[in-house]
């Protein structure tokens, strides 16, 4: 799933009690080639006594004095003037950035900075809509006007990560598109509209918000979770685990634009509109990422943290590492970047490599992270030096290196509901866990441990912490949130999988799938579990998909590389795929217990030998139509031995080949 901004949600409820915010809207507007024309009529369209602010930011000539606020006076009743430093915003009032300053917001008061060294690109509209988004919140307005290039599409991110709403002046009715088409293309535009029309589209949206009132909190909350249940049905997502105010945030946005009062009548339009769906789905995705974020951090992974975890995993052998909730890719490309460097400055470690699997909800963002394609804004936060190694100059932008793309593997997946990645030396799952449940962040963090290597390490965002869970994770760098996976565990309680944490998820399957009755199936499984000692074990229904792990199975199964894929035959081990593909299909087909002994299991450079026993499940009731499958050790002298060299091997190769299709079609 996409990143959050920390620093938003780690405002404290203290901070939002005093909230010293101005209670009327300052909208903020982004201007650059051919703006003069676009402000003019926008303001001409404004009506007095509109009880907005309007805080314009034109690329201005740094060497020039400023004219603007004398030419746009000409277009409306209301003052016009340039900023100075620390100035209150007031209602019915323009202000004007002036020329070579950079410009935030807080607390309704304007202040100016020298512009940043620059390595790069400036991008001060960008730098205003952030300081917006965090200053404004849910409250922020933003709106992008005739301009050439992007300037403005990352800020506009922020804006809606925050439940701001954002307009954009159509294209064909701009001087120059580039601004305009950016955020249109980047999915951030709410209203895209003639200049003339957006002061009107922004009256009545305001008119309409907020809209969903603490007094009727038993009643939202319902009808929150009628929009989750549609959502499921729409997309195949289940949002009930997510914070009821982030779900309750984006409604009320989708609600304001379509000018709906009642979220009655929005869940009505809802089932009635599968567009819509689409459209909140992927309002409930928006998050911010950047490339190096947090410096500090980065810095402290390329120095101290990744050549800590190469000395002790030895010079030659390929590291993973898995990023869930990589959006566009800007975080998981940082990472290979750093590791690159890190192995560079250790010149003796050069065959050493990383492996990255980066995954997210969004299809529509793993595409365009596995293109490696951005804007040329990431200037502002790519050094020229790392522009000049790991990425290509385009047309439109840059796109990353080869060599830095070949090392992530990109693939949808939800965290929630999918099958984590495994034998992971690296796991960074930086602000997602703010925007899910306390309970779900409690069922998270085990199974980050059960993920994680010994002595692999796990990176949290700023406004995210381990919670009590420090018997599984020892702090490497509180303040950056690095962790260390710690050994010393006295928990022994089984790991909650994704298909035991949402009951909805399971119930919701009855009419397809055996064994997801009403009963709770993680106790159910351990309770049959038990009857085996609790082996290492696995319960897949017939097609051979995994619902319920129970123990430490990493020495038999393993994510496959790629697109998410929980078929157990897909995640065997080398060495038991062929006997295991056999012995599932004879117990579909007869209803009867199969074992198969002494299977020699590959990986790692190390042999060991496993039984396999698959046995059809028919009680409890609950788990009828499901397959056990039990690994047991075998003792070391009893592992079979490889064939010799110069043995045919294919006859057990094609054996295999015609068995796997075989499993597809009892798949279908």
């Amino acid at each position: 799933m996409t990143k959050m901004v920390g620093s938003v949600a780690a405002r404290s409820k203290k901070a939002v009690a005093t909230d010293a915010r101005p209670k009327f809207p300052i909208v903020a507007i982004g201007a650059s080639a051919g703006g003069l024309e676009a402000l003019d009529i926008f303001l001409r369209s404004v009506p007095i006594n509109s009880g907005m602010a309007f805080v314009v930011v034109q690329h201005l000539d740094p060497n020039r004095q400023g004219l603007l606020p004398e030419l746009l006076q000409r277009a409306t009743p209301m003052p016009v003037q340039q900023v100075t430093d620390r100035l209150k915003v007031q209602p019915d009032h323009v202000y004007v950035i002036p020329p070579n300053r950079d410009m935030s917001l807080l607390n309704g008061v304007l202040h100016l900075f020298e512009p940043a060294a620059a390595h790069g690109l400036r991008l001060p509209i960008d730098f205003f809509f952030r300081s917006v988004a965090q200053d404004q919140q849910e409250r922020s307005i933003g709106v992008v006007l005739s301009g050439m290039g992007s300037d403005g599409t990352h800020g506009l991110k922020e804006i809606k990560e925050n439940a701001g709403i954002v307009f954009v002046q159509s294209p064909d009715s701009a001087k120059f598109d580039g601004m305009p088409r950016s955020a249109i293309d980047a999915g951030l535009a709410d209203v895209i509209a003639p200049a003339e029309d957006l002061p009107a589209k922004i009256i009545a949206y305001k008119q309409y918000a907020p809209l969903l009132a603490p007094t009727d909190a038993g009643k939202v909350r319902g009808e929150v979770e009628k929009v989750a249940l549609i959502l499921r049905a729409q997309t195949g997502h289940d949002f009930s685990l997510y914070k009821q105010n982030t779900m309750s945030r984006r409604i009320e946005r989708r609600m304001g634009i379509h000018l709906i009062k009642e979220i009655s009548d929005y869940v009505k339009f809802l089932r009635e509109n599968p567009q819509e769906g689409k459209l909140l789905f992927k309002e409930l995705l928006i998050g911010v990422t950047s490339f190096f974020r947090d410096a500090h951090i980065w810095d402290k992974l390329k120095n101290e943290v990744i050549p800590e975890l190469i000395s002790s995993r030895g010079s030659e052998k390929t590291l993973r590492a898995w990023v869930p909730g990589c959006a566009t890719g800007e975080e998981a490309y940082s990472l290979a970047i750093v590791f690159k460097e890190a192995v560079e400055a250790m010149k003796s470690v050069r065959g050493c490599r990383l492996q990255i699997f980066a995954t997210d909800l969004d299809a529509d963002a793993i595409d365009k992270a596995r293109s490696g394609m951005f804007n040329e804004n990431i200037a502002a936060d790519v050094s020229p030096e790392r522009l000049e190694r790991f990425f290509v100059k385009t047309d439109n932008g840059y796109q990353i290196a080869k060599t830095i793309r070949e090392m992530v593997i990109f693939a949808p997946q939800n965290c929630i509901m999918d099958p984590p990645f495994t034998k992971l030396d690296l796991l960074s799952c930086r602000n997602l866990l703010i925007y899910l449940s306390p309970e779900l962040q409690r069922k998270l963090m085990p199974l980050f441990h059960y993920s994680i290597n010994p002595g692999g390490c796990l990176l949290l965002g700023n406004s995210e912490s381990i919670g009590s869970f420090t018997h599984l994770f020892r702090a490497i760098d509180a303040k950056a949130r690095l962790y260390r996976r710690h050994e010393a565990s006295l928990d022994q309680r089984p790991v909650d999988f994704p298909s035991a944490f949402s009951s909805a998820r399971d119930s919701s399957k009855t009419a397809q799938v055996p064994g997801s009755g009403d009963g709770n199936l993680q106790e159910l499984a351990e309770k049959l579990l038990l009857k085996k000692f609790s082996p290492p074990a696995v319960l897949t229904n017939d097609k051979g998909d995994i619902v319920f792990i129970n123990g430490r199975t990493g020495r038999f199964l393993e994510p496959a590389a790629g697109k998410a894929n929980w078929s157990i035959f897909a995640m065997a081990r080398e060495g038991l795929r062929y006997e295991m593909v056999g012995a599932f299909q004879k117990a579909v087909r007869s209803g009867q217990p199969v074992i198969v002994k002494n299977l020699a299991v590959g990986g790692n450079g190390e042999n060991h030998a496993v039984d396999i026993e698959v046995m059809p499940v028919s009680e409890p009731e609950a788990l009828s139509g499901l397959f056990l499958l039990v690994f047991t050790d075998v003792h070391p002298s009893v592992v079979s031995t490889p064939a010799l060299p110069g043995r045919r091997a294919s006859a057990p190769s094609a054996r295999a080949a015609e068995l796997t299709k075989e499993i597809e079609q009892l798949r279908q």
